[in-house]
């Protein structure tokens, strides 16, 4: 019992002082003046909070940081635009002085020039100095047209190249804005799944690498029989199961060594999301456009998409789901996509949620693997 207490007191400590000091280098941030030596700061800071190990208040920390520095960058773009947005308007001040200055001084050269021609300007003068004298001067404006028109060029690629350069921090200030939105998100959805709770938190990551531990080869299988395409593999486990926090389907293809989006293989049915609309970018989408059947019977609910969306990111090793979770809202069998050899499994899952996690997968005569993860093989 004493050693018991003595291992809380000593894990406790370090929790602590990860947060203390979480928040002090946050602090340190806010306090720095110059804006690139802040956004330095920040972008160290989610860095370090990145190499440290997966905690619920770790993730919180880093959405922190990253929502800190996203309002920064912001602010910072929003500066350079009104200090363009002024530059500007200086311009077209100057633009329509020097156009209006180089129309008026056109006509009048236009003018001279009828009256320019060196013999016309030697006839009409009362003496010789006063022929040169005319000449030069004419040659005098018509240095200052040409002075005046080449200023007048200059000022009109600067204002050209200075929307150009308004029109792009406008463009990345949009992007700043939609990946700012996008952190609060997954902030509040992280908050949402794990119900601020460091358990459920954990439950999740141990689901995440139970599941590449199966298809990493270091589950026990058996091999139960040859089967035909539609032919039934199992039933989905109705409920929660050992790594799997509710009833649903893990559906995952390889093609030798590649793992393939389930997309790219299943035919286009109607189907639903378990999640609403502004969640798609956490939890991620399908867009099925093969030929394949579908593993259950419709109608059918995905529950995670394929690819490194936000819950991702955050759960599995490497940030990228590697298949589709789905579920029917009318059976749970599970059929076979196409014919081959069965194989049934399972894994046991350690960590703070142990448990048995069953699964099968069917090996293809055209060397693509199928995998069909918290499911009963039969």
């Amino acid at each position: 019992m004493k050693i018991f207490k003595v291992f809380f007191l000593i894990l406790l400590a370090f929790f602590l002082f990860i947060l203390v000091v979480g928040r002090a280098s946050a602090q340190t941030c806010s306090n720095i003046t110059n804006v690139n030596e802040r956004i330095n700061c920040y972008e160290n800071e989610v860095s370090r909070l990145q190499a440290q190990s997966k905690t619920l208040s770790n993730q919180i920390a880093q959405f922190d940081a990253q929502i800190r520095l996203a309002t920064l960058k912001i602010s910072q773009t929003e500066e350079k635009i009104l200090l363009l947005g002024g530059r500007i308007d200086q311009l077209e001040g100057s633009l329509t002085a020097l156009s209006g200055a180089f129309s008026s001084r056109a006509v009048e050269t236009y003018k001279m020039a009828r009256v320019g021609d060196p013999l016309l300007i030697l006839v009409s003068a009362p003496d010789l100095t006063e022929a040169i004298s005319r000449f030069h001067y004419l040659q005098r404006i018509q240095e200052a047209d040409r002075d005046l028109l080449q200023r007048l060029q200059t000022a009109q690629n600067t204002y050209k190249g200075q929307k150009t350069d308004q029109e792009t921090l406008q463009a990345e200030l949009q992007k700043q804005k939609a990946n700012l939105d996008k952190q609060k998100k997954e902030k509040a959805a992280l908050l949402a799944v794990t119900k601020n709770d460091e358990r459920k938190y954990q439950e999740l990551l141990a689901a995440a690498r139970a599941e590449l531990a199966v298809i990493l080869g270091q589950g026990k299988e058996s091999f139960l029989r040859n089967v035909s395409e539609g032919e039934t593999i199992g039933r989905v486990i109705p409920s929660a199961s050992g790594c799997s926090s509710g009833q649903h389907l893990h559906l995952e293809i390889h093609n030798g060594d590649s793992i393939q989006d389930p997309s790219n293989y299943l035919r286009q049915i109607s189907f639903s999301y378990s999640y609403p609309a502004d969640q798609y970018g956490y939890y991620g989408t399908i867009n099925p456009h093969g030929s394949w059947n579908w593993p259950m019977d419709e109608p059918i609910e995905i529950n995670q998409g394929f690819g490194s969306h936000g819950f991702a990111q955050t759960f599995y090793p490497g940030g990228t789901h590697n298949g589709i979770d789905l579920d029917s809202t009318s059976s749970t069998s599970v059929k076979a996509v196409k014919a081959g050899k069965l194989y049934g499994g399972s894994y046991q899952c350690g960590g703070v949620y142990p448990g048995t996690l069953l699964f099968a997968k069917v090996e293809q005569s055209d060397g693509i693997t199928t995998w069909y993860l918290h499911m009963t093989p039969q």
